[in-house]
């Protein structure tokens, strides 16, 4: 008697199981490149979540790569009414009908002649349309049509049959409630499942489809935003689950840094940052710092493209504010050195935004990026709490593009604590995504509010831990070149007395 497990050679590789992408780039990157080539997926979702433009878009998608495809419906919309519809979205090509896309009805043929007289009209379809793909709208109707469970599921099976001699795959459309999703016995005999939602958070809608199964192989797993426009539908892979490993490595060399463009900070940073590190500079509002990430784009050039990405502030203000500082920002902007993007927080998808900001970053071939600010991720997003792991996935695949990253980050510190600068700041969450922190704070003292600037943190770099003041003048940020004006101003809050009249404040002589 031979033994089973002899009859595998466990020395050879497996060869993977062909897949069938659907065309839809985000949904197959989620299933690791489409669905099983010759196998059945079943698609589920409330109405009103997408199916059927799915369903229409996977197949126009396959005529455009040179296939033919089938659409049957059965107890749904009229074909003429769903034509009217996704004939205004981008896919829909009309001169792609009847000859390599084919639209038929089959409720007819279920109610007269029952499962086994639809079985036989898709296989005669099948063959005769030479359709590599196959939709059958409405399974719902199939199960309602069968006798018996066991009756459904053996339609199921002998529907499995018929896609793998035919090497045709098939999506199969219900809108059965979500609840059964777990329970479904036809769930446990196809190769894929994904399911289609709309959930309210809040006021705010925001549509995400989950894969439950999909056989042969690894996939995304969890819940990935989608939406509906003129496109169709596009897909948003979870952008932690997408770049869970960055797709590249890339080895920091401290010797090869990058000017902030800001006179006396760099030789407190070690000499300026490091190429293809990430920058957090710290601070509460107005202390300067889009002005900061305005200096580091004015590093950019014809050979170091780089890319502003705002959340707050318009692109045209953006310009205007750099030009009024005299910066060279706005010529690089003309030039196309430099591309702005602004994502307002109004309204939005985290995963939407990440793939945005990526996108743009490898069109331009952007080697430093300023995102202003990253608050405004968590604004956008329906979980606050993925907002860091979106952001140390995000950090890693632009580390590993080569990019030099600059984030602001908004932190509002009391003035009521100043003469503990540092007070009430926690960074406990920032501080493993980024090499280098800059903590940028007020200080009051009398009538009037200082700046000060410290580098709390450089990973690959000897740094000056000493707090200076700074101001903003017509140029920009000008840091001071020592400590004497922190340390007197610090001074003066720590033992209430006015300091020696030889110490100055930003430039001006101290008071009595």
């Amino acid at each position: 008697m031979t033994d089973s497990g002899s009859l595998i050679d466990r020395g050879s590789k497996r060869e993977p199981m062909a897949r069938g992408p659907t065309g839809i780039e985000g949904l197959d990157a989620i299933l690791g490149g489409g669905f099983v080539r010759g196998g059945i997926a079943i698609i589920q979702g409330q109405p009103g979540a997408g199916k059927t433009i799915l369903g229409n878009q996977i197949c126009y998608n396959h005529v455009a790569a040179g296939g033919r495809a089938l659409y049957v419906t059965l107890l749904a919309e009229s074909h003429s009414r769903m034509l009217g519809h996704i004939g205004q979205l981008a896919f829909f090509d009309e001169g792609a009908i009847p000859d390599r896309i084919y639209y038929m009805s089959a409720f007819r043929v279920l109610e007269e002649e029952g499962l086994k007289g639809l079985l036989s009209v898709l296989r005669r379809e099948v063959q005769r349309r030479e359709a590599g793909v196959v939709v059958l709208d409405g399974l719902v109707a199939v199960e309602e049509t069968a006798e018996s469970p066991r009756e459904f599921k053996k339609f199921i099976h002998e529907l499995q049959t018929q896609a793998t001699l035919a090497d045709c795959t098939m999506f199969l459309l219900t809108s059965a409630s979500a609840a059964s999703l777990p329970r479904a016995a036809e769930h446990t005999m196809v190769d894929g499942v994904v399911e289609m939602q709309s959930e309210l958070y809040g006021r705010r809608a925001e549509r995400h489809l989950q894969v439950h199964k999909r056989r042969g192989g690894g996939f995304l797993r969890g819940q990935h935003a989608y939406r509906i426009n003129d496109d169709g539908i596009v897909v948003f892979p979870r952008t932690e689950a997408l770049f869970e490993r960055p797709k590249g490595r890339q080895k920091l060399d401290p010797t090869d840094r990058l000017t902030t463009s800001i006179a006396c900070l760099d030789e407190m940073i070690g000499g300026g940052i490091v190429r293809g590190s990430s920058t957090a500079v710290v601070g509460p509002t107005g202390i300067g710092k889009t002005i900061f990430g305005m200096h580091f784009l004015n590093g950019c050039s014809a050979k170091e493209p780089g890319l502003f990405f705002g959340m707050h502030e318009m692109p045209e203000a953006i310009h205007a504010q750099a030009g009024n500082l005299g910066m060279l920002l706005p010529q690089h902007i003309d030039s196309g050195n430099v591309a702005v993007k602004w994502w307002p927080t109004t309204e939005g998808i985290l995963d939407q935004v990440c793939a945005d900001l990526l996108e743009a970053v490898r069109q331009h071939n952007v080697r430093r990026v300023f995102i202003d600010g990253i608050d405004g991720f968590t604004q956008i997003a329906s979980d606050p709490a993925r907002v860091s792991h979106v952001v140390t996935a995000l950090s890693n695949e632009l580390r590993a593009l080569n990019v030099t990253t600059l984030w602001s980050v908004q932190v509002d510190l009391g003035y009521h604590e100043a003469a503990t600068p540092l007070s009430g700041l926690a960074l406990q969450g920032l501080s493993p995504i980024v090499e280098n922190i800059i903590m940028m704070r007020h200080v009051e003292l009398r009538s009037r509010l200082h700046r000060m600037m410290t580098v709390l943190k450089a990973r690959l770099s000897p740094i000056d831990r000493s707090l200076r003041t700074f101001r903003i003048e017509k140029s920009g940020i000008v840091v001071d070149p020592d400590a004497r004006n922190s340390e007197a101003i610090l001074a003066e809050l720590l033992e209430g007395r006015s300091p020696r009249r030889s110490l100055s404040y930003n430039g001006e002589t101290g008071g009595k």
